[in-house]
């Protein structure tokens, strides 16, 4: 009986010496620390490793971690200089540099981080208008992280990074900034396609300048070749005229063909024959009734009276005619000195 009282006794104060063992040896992991107390006073800071510590009189505290951390706020409402409340989501980056400080200067850091970045956040946004916070994100990181990084000194804290995440202003803000964006768009896309068209324009200026200066350059070397063709043609005309060398009585005939041209316009209502055709027509009067010499043929062969009568026709017809265009032009009032003096003239 007493042997088994001996027994339990002696694991009861095996068990202890190993929870002691256990109690007085501590690993703290790379980059953590843990604060140690002794007797209820700040001892000492158990660094990363294997360290001792007196069982029941020390007391070791949580690790704390020595890292770099991340902690995303949740978004806060921020009045803004020109009175719009935005909602402001901000990311803080900070590192425990003291675990001493960080222990025992603060009772909760991280919620001290987060109400010192709210209300620094509001002092920063509440100078500045709508337009300026959207776009001063820099201005606002870098003072935020300047008071937070001079505050949080103390407690033995490193703020390294203040990011604003998201900056949402009300949904009213948004449809006018939707639409201004949208008028901006319109407004660019208008210019566009005016400098387009203008553009348009004037290449097709350009091309009609072009094609004008070219139709012209035609039309004046057609020109051109036109005359120099009707003065060849006029020249080779007078040289065979002259060539040639007609009489009196072709011009004549000539003129005789031109009286029914004369006479065919539907809009003549006067016209005034020179003394020169009624002269022609005398001519080609004489010529006619002169008497032809007559040839050997003619001589031998009586049966061409019939020739010489036609011809003696001919005569008579070319007189009847100066005499109605004569009497034409007294008609008209036209004095016969005129007649005979006044040149070629038409009225339409």
């Amino acid at each position: 009986m007493e042997a088994s009282a001996f027994l339990i006794a002696g694991v009861i104060v095996a068990l202890l010496a190993v929870f002691t063992v256990v109690r007085a040896v501590r690993i703290v992991p790379q980059a953590r620390a843990r604060n140690v107390e002794r007797l209820g006073r700040y001892h000492r800071t158990l660094k990363p490793g294997l360290s001792v510590v007196i069982p029941y009189i020390d007391r070791v505290y949580p690790v704390i971690d020595l890292r770099e951390q991340v902690v995303s706020f949740k978004p806060q409402p921020v009045i803004t200089e020109d009175n719009l409340v935005v909602e402001i989501d901000t990311v803080l980056y900070f590192q425990v540099t003291d675990p001493r400080a960080a222990f025992y200067e603060i009772a909760n850091f991280l919620q001290a981080v987060e109400q010192l970045t709210v209300t620094t956040l509001r002092n920063v946004v509440g100078s500045m208008d709508l337009e300026k916070t959207l776009t001063s994100r820099d201005t606002i990181n870098s003072q935020l992280r300047g008071v937070l990084d001079e505050a949080t000194g103390k407690w033995g804290l490193r703020v390294n990074r203040v990011e604003i995440k998201a900056i949402d202003p009300p949904q009213s803000i948004k449809d006018a900034m939707q639409k201004q964006m949208r008028a901006e768009r319109d407004k660019r896309a208008a210019i566009l396609g005016a400098e387009g068209q203008r553009q348009s324009q004037i290449l097709t200026a350009e091309g009609d300048k072009q094609a004008a200066v070219l139709r012209a350059e035609g039309n004046r070397t057609a020109e051109i070749l036109k005359a120099e063709g009707q003065s060849r043609a006029i020249d080779e005309v007078f040289q065979a005229v002259h060539r040639n060398d007609p009489d009196p009585k072709l011009l004549a005939y000539q003129y005789l063909q031109v009286l029914p041209q004369l006479a065919q316009g539907s809009g003549s209502t006067f016209w005034v024959i020179p003394s020169e055709v009624t002269s022609a027509l005398q001519g080609v009067s004489r010529a006619f009734t002169e008497a032809l010499p007559q040839s050997p043929a003619t001589r031998e062969n009586p049966s061409d009276d019939g020739a010489a009568q036609a011809a003696s026709d001919t005569a008579q017809a070319a007189e009847a005619a100066a005499q109605a265009l004569a009497d034409a032009a007294r008609a008209n009032g036209v004095p016969t000195e005129a007649m005979r003096s006044a040149p070629v003239a038409e009225d339409r």
